[in-house]
C-alpha cells in the first residue's frame, strides 16, 4: 500500500468499527498519573460492591473496574457508565439496549457520558482516567440489558 493510501485505510479502519466506544471516552490513557484511585467491582448478582463514591471538581480519576463473576460476558457481561447530570438513566439504558454489537453503548449519546470502561466477562478487568466534572451528584450504571435497575451509583463531586 502507497503511503498515500496509508491515511485513508486508518480512517476507514476507525469509520468501520477499528475503534471501539471505550477509546474515545477516555479521558487519558491508563498510565497517566491520577489524584484518586476508585476500585468497583461488578458481580453475577448483578450489582456493584460500591454504590457511591466521592471525589473533588477538577481531580484526576483513576476508576478500576472488574468483574469478579463466573458467568459468560454474553449472559452477564459489566461495564461502568457514568452519566452527566440530568441525563434520564431509564431513557439512557432504554436506548443502550439496541446496541449489543458496540457493547450496549449508544454511540448517540455519548455527549451524555462522562466516562465508561469497557464490556467486561468474568476475571476481566478495564481502567480508565477522567476529570471530574462541576460539583453535584452523577449517576453510574451497568448497560447490559436489564441490569441498570439493580447496578447502578452515584458520584458525588463536591
Amino acid at each position: 500500500m502507497s503511503k498515500s493510501c496509508l491515511p485513508i485505510a486508518i480512517l476507514a479502519l476507525l469509520v468501520l468499527g477499528g475503534a471501539t466506544t471505550n477509546h474515545f471516552l477516555k479521558a487519558a490513557k491508563k498510565e497517566e498519573k491520577a489524584d484518586v484511585t476508585i476500585e468497583i467491582k461488578g458481580t453475577d448478582t448483578m450489582m456493584y460492591d460500591k454504590t457511591t463514591f466521592e471525589v473533588k471538581s477538577g481531580q484526576k480519576v483513576k476508576l478500576v473496574f472488574k468483574n469478579i463473576g463466573k458467568l459468560p460476558k454474553a449472559a452477564m457481561g459489566h461495564n461502568v457508565v457514568i452519566l452527566k447530570k440530568g441525563v434520564n438513566v431509564a431513557a439512557f439504558c432504554s436506548e443502550a439496549i439496541k446496541f449489543a454489537a458496540k457493547d450496549y453503548f449508544p454511540e448517540s449519546k455519548k455527549g451524555d457520558v462522562i466516562a465508561t470502561t469497557k464490556l467486561l466477562g468474568p476475571g476481566e478487568s478495564d481502567t480508565i482516567i477522567f476529570t471530574a466534572p462541576a460539583p453535584g451528584t452523577y449517576d453510574y450504571v451497568c448497560t447490559f440489558p436489564g441490569h441498570f435497575a439493580l447496578m447502578k451509583g452515584k458520584m458525588t463531586v463536591k
